[in-house]
């Protein structure tokens, strides 16, 4: 026990590397563009539709990517899920609710993927946009001002930006998605 203290640990470094990712990936998920200009709504579920997206996007470009990415972008979805977990509790859901409401958003992100990720492979704005306003916006009786075509747009620069993105970028915990609102 007392030498692993002394040992260099690789799960320290894999850990900051996670943790930068992620961080890049909470910062274009809170990018102000997105709740002001095109209505995703500014709560805790409409954070949860961004940053789930934003996350889709990742885990799109690291699918099918070295093995050492694609163990990177695990640990990074396992990163995603805590910090759900972690903001569950503090809007003060109970221990017994936390689970349900875990499995709920869980199927919700999983559930999203496909859609998603068929239409960014497909390059298809308006399949993309239909899809988003499923989701983000589902059983709007009156406008609620969501620009799901301007989101679409944005997320299938961002998908392009990131796949330009080599592996070692990656690796090195180095991301970049677009700027949202900036004329492409």
């Amino acid at each position: 026990m007392i030498v692993s203290l002394f040992r260099r640990s690789t799960q320290n470094a894999n850990r900051i590397i996670v943790d930068r990712l992620f961080d890049q990936i909470v910062a274009a998920a809170r990018q102000p563009a997105i709740y002001a200009d095109w209505g995703v709504p500014d709560t805790p579920l409409g954070r949860y539709e961004s940053l789930g997206l934003h996350m889709i996007v990742f885990l799109r470009r690291t699918r099918g990517a070295e093995p050492g990415v694609e163990a990177l972008a695990q640990d990074v979805l396992d990163e995603f899920f805590k910090d759900v977990d972690h903001s569950i509790r503090e809007l003060g859901i109970g221990d017994a609710g936390v689970p349900k409401r875990m499995k709920k958003l869980a199927r919700m992100f999983y559930g999203r993927m496909g859609p998603y990720w068929e239409a960014i492979d497909a390059g298809d704005a308006e399949a993309l946009a239909a899809a988003l306003e499923r989701n983000i916006a589902p059983d709007a009786k009156e406008p609620t001002g969501f620009d799901a075509r301007s989101l679409a747009g944005y997320t299938l620069a961002a998908a392009e930006a990131l796949t330009a993105q080599d592996d070692a970028s990656l690796l090195s915990a180095r991301i970049a998605f677009p700027e949202a609102g900036a004329p492409a």
